[in-house]
């Protein structure tokens, strides 16, 4: 009799699991084929200047005063910017900004194959330099702060090596500087490039060729285990909403300039010029000590694409007494869209920039 009994049990809870099941699924096919706010970069801006493939925007301030000078954002050539601003209650952007941060930011926009030799002086010397010129000009300032995000933080670096009478503050984020580390999987892979043979092969480096190589540095979460983690949420709305912004931002990847990649790659990666004060951009020899200005170094302890030991030991190369760096326990991903990054990041960075924005 109680073996019947447990019998009953098993059927009924199998029974009660397939009825769960179904629902959940029926639940997940309503919500896929209705209308979905899936919208990126919802903060309001305004675009303010155009040179070529690259724009500069500028968000709408939501205070009558805000803090002086304003902040430039560089984002790296290799995704999109708006991963600072993906979803609208884990944006950075919109907290920068709520907080009376002037912020501007560079879209470097979609390489074709008429730009392929475009270099690292040009986006540097050129653009970059361009868009600072342009926000002191429009802001009415001398100096501005300046705020790298991964690749754009090494480009910040430089850039203020090469001119910090225009950079008051530096902050970087998750941004390589020291390449000299077995810790991360592109750190090992890219040693072994034949650049040359690549550029000359590709002509601008493939969006898609550089996706692939991202997601076979951590296959399993990135390619299987999210998507299961999609299904078992598939009846979350919200959910499914930040699921498909994040999706859209991954695989939104611009082609690379080719020139610039292979002599970033080279330079950088495989060379380690950077620290070693010998970089060259143009004529130019980058001089890490000429870093002079208050620095603001953050880095995320659980990075895979840049390690913490590209990022930690930046600040040891400079020549600035006011110098921090702030870990994070998440992800290369996770310090713009954690809840952590709301709650820990977003502040440490709004009050430092206020801080510093105020002090004469």
């Amino acid at each position: 009799m109680p073996e019947t009994t447990n019998k009953e049990k098993t059927k009924t809870n199998l029974v009660k699991e397939i009825d769960f099941l179904q629902k959940k699924f029926l639940r997940g096919l309503e919500i896929l084929t209705s209308p979905l706010n899936t919208s990126v970069g919802t903060t309001p801006s305004e675009l303010v200047y155009q040179e070529d493939k690259m724009k500069i925007f500028r968000y709408v301030p939501v205070k009558k005063e805000v803090n002086s000078p304003p902040v430039l954002m560089v984002y790296a050539l290799i995704n999109r910017q708006y991963m600072l601003d993906l979803q609208p209650d884990r944006s950075i952007i919109r907290y920068l900004v709520n907080q009376g941060i002037d912020v501007y930011i560079i879209d470097w926009g979609y390489p074709s194959q008429m730009d392929k030799f475009i270099t690292l002086e040009d986006y540097i010397e050129g653009y970059l330099n361009n868009a600072v010129e342009e926000v002191l000009k429009q802001s009415g300032v001398s100096k501005l702060t300046m705020a790298g995000i991964c690749q754009g933080g090494t480009f910040s670096a430089i850039y203020s090596a090469l001119h910090p009478d225009k950079i008051k503050n530096l902050i970087t984020i998750v941004s390589p500087i020291d390449f000299e580390t077995d810790t991360g999987l592109l750190n090992i892979w890219s040693k072994g490039l034949d650049v040359d043979k690549m550029v000359d092969s590709f002509g601008n480096i493939p969006g898609e060729f550089m996706n692939i190589g991202f997601l076979l540095m951590n296959p399993f979460r990135l390619m299987l285990d999210k998507y299961v983690g999609f299904l078992i949420n598939i009846d979350d709305k919200d959910f499914v909403n930040n699921f498909i912004r994040m999706e859209k931002w991954i695989f939104d990847s611009p082609d690379q300039a080719a020139t610039a990649w292979k002599e970033f790659l080279r330079d950088c990666y495989q060379k380690n010029l950077l620290v070693k004060n010998q970089l060259k951009i143009g004529d130019k020899v980058v001089n890490l000590k000429n870093i002079t200005m208050p620095v603001l170094n953050i880095f995320a302890e659980y990075d895979h694409l840049v390690p913490p030991a590209c990022s930690r030991n930046f600040t040891d190369y400079i020549s600035s007494k006011d110098k921090e760096i702030a870990s994070f326990l998440t992800g290369h991903i996770g310090i713009f869209v954690s809840s952590r990054s709301q709650k820990e990041i977003c502040p440490k960075l709004s009050q430092w920039i206020i801080k510093r924005s105020q002090e004469k």
